[in-house]
């Protein structure tokens, strides 16, 4: 099995979470960002979006992060992490729709609008209207894992490491945003888990006040 993409990019962090949580072997090629080689013939015919990250599983080629992770969960997650039910399948896929359409989005806008782009250039209005999102999405979550201690329940799934890939990198580029006491107590959780502090609490100072990819 090979991943493909840099260490430092969001989405690929979360696959690279998402596997070690699995336990499965796996080779990193770092590709993208300064590493080049998303713009190569040989590249493109794996993934014709040219992006990542890709997994190449055997004969099988997937892309989107929350494809990848969906895939590995079916194939390898076993009882803990797949189900055949469909409804209890929607109880964490809800989550992981929710974090690619309204979360991730506005932490994006406040990463490349605060931290990847120059002190001189930046608009903090654009800035603060996305963290305005951000911090009514942190309340959303606050009030959900006040009954719980995982987003659907007392276990971890795929949602709640789509969602919680997003918090530390709110959290630590620079911006004041405290956390509410449930998601709080969620986050240091999620803190205790190998993969999340080796992939999203990784180094990602090469990106700031880079505009490009």
């Amino acid at each position: 099995m090979k991943i493909y993409g840099r260490a430092t990019s969001f989405n690929v962090q979360k696959v690279l979470w998402f596997l070690d949580e699995l336990d499965i072997s796996y080779e990193h090629i770092e590709l993208g960002g300064r590493f080049g080689g998303l713009d190569t013939g040989e590249f493109a015919r794996l993934n014709p979006m040219k992006k990542v990250p890709l997994l190449v599983d055997g004969d099988k080629i997937i892309w989107e992060s929350h494809t990848i992770l969906r895939y590995l969960a079916a194939s390898y997650g076993g009882s803990q992490w797949y189900t055949d039910n469909a409804y209890e399948r929607s109880l964490y896929e809800r989550w992981m729709d929710w974090s690619h359409l309204i979360f991730q989005p506005a932490f994006m806008g406040t990463f490349w609008g605060y931290y990847r782009t120059p002190t001189s250039k930046r608009d903090m209005a654009k800035v603060n209207y996305e963290l305005k999102t951000c911090l009514e999405c942190l309340n959303t979550l606050n009030e959900v894992l006040s009954k719980s201690e995982y987003l659907t329940g007392q276990s971890i799934t795929l949602g709640d490491i789509c969602v919680g890939s997003v918090i530390y990198r709110l959290i630590s580029q620079g911006l004041t945003v405290e956390l509410p006491f449930n998601v709080a107590q969620w986050y240091e959780t999620l803190k205790s888990r190998d993969g999340y502090k080796k992939w999203i609490m990784s180094d990602y100072s090469e990106l700031k006040g880079r505009e490009a990819y």
